[in-house]
């Protein structure tokens, strides 16, 4: 079983479904399939303009290459998913070589910004690595609480100061202490706030240049963390987001529940930011570094209906 299929099995069901109906009896794609396919593209969430893309180059091939059956037509599927979503990320998803490598973690409340953080810990300590992560999203007394809790468990230290206080000063503060304790990785919360982009913006700023009189070539990443059950409104927080800060990379969280893995496969496509890790559960083992192949595979696997 592939590493992303649990998290991916719903819209990989729903989507043969769909499109098997549409096949059945069929020897060559003509236009209904083609509607089915759209259709079942459009309900997995990956958007009308990376939707259309994919039946305009699928459009294409098959005119060259003649459709016999379903197993073809999927792994064309395959192929033409796996070209929109780019280079493949590396194995490592972080580069080590720069000490501390600083990770400036983004995203609206309630996408599981701080669980991703905690799950990163985790992730990074198994791996024998020393992290410090700084709790400045000062403005929510539960995010500093469950990021105490989350240091607990994976032995990461953790920076924090009173409710209110100002992010940059904690940002800082992380950083000269990651520096001071010869940390591998920092791993800084944020405040999700959108509802003015210009605040977003100048604290983002301020907390990047406090970074920067630390560690003059931090942060290194800029991890914007999307929850997958949310469908279109993700594309709308990855616009925002990306107008407000320099976004370097991308965590999906929540793809064990209703989101629909077509979502991943779209914010990809439009905004060009690699995915990095995906969640596909609750447990501190779900988060995963992504993997092209293996979730493209996952996601159009065929002999899951047979």
């Amino acid at each position: 079983m592939g590493i992303f299929q649990n998290g991916v099995k719903k819209t990989n069901l729903n989507f043969f479904q769909k499109l098997g109906r549409a096949i059945t009896g069929k020897s060559r794609v003509d236009d209904e399939v083609l509607d089915a396919l759209e259709e079942a593209l459009l309900s997995s969430d990956m958007g009308v303009d990376t939707t259309l893309k994919v039946i305009e180059n699928i459009e294409d091939r098959v005119e060259k290459d003649k459709y016999v059956d379903m197993e073809e037509l999927t792994a064309i599927i395959r192929d033409e998913i796996a070209n929109l979503m780019g280079e493949d990320a590396p194995v490592v998803p972080f580069d080590f070589g720069k000490k501390p490598y600083v990770v400036l973690v983004v995203g609206v409340n309630g996408v599981g910004k701080t669980t991703t953080i905690g799950k990163l810990a985790a992730m990074l300590a198994k791996q024998g690595k020393k992290v410090v992560v700084g709790a400045a999203d000062t403005f929510r007394a539960a995010a500093v609480d469950q990021l105490t809790v989350w240091a607990q468990r994976t032995g990461a230290d953790i920076v924090k100061q009173p409710m209110g206080a100002d992010p940059a000063a904690v940002a800082f503060d992380t950083v000269k202490s990651a520096v001071a304790k010869g940390a591998d990785v920092v791993l800084i919360d944020t405040a999700g706030r959108l509802h003015n982009r210009l605040d977003l913006m100048n604290e983002l700023t301020k907390i990047r240049n406090v970074i920067r009189r630390v560690v003059p070539d931090g942060p290194h990443e800029v991890l914007l963390v999307l929850d997958g059950s949310t469908g279109q409104n993700a594309f709308v927080q990855a616009k925002e987001f990306a107008r407000a800060t320099d976004v370097t990379a991308l965590a999906v969280t929540k793809l064990d529940g209703s989101a629909k893995g077509g979502v991943v496969v779209g914010i990809v496509d439009q905004f060009k930011f690699p995915i990095k890790f995906l969640g596909i559960g609750e447990g501190v083992e779900d988060l995963k570094v992504f993997d092209k192949k293996e979730f493209v595979e996952d996601l159009f696997k065929l002999e899951d209906i047979q």
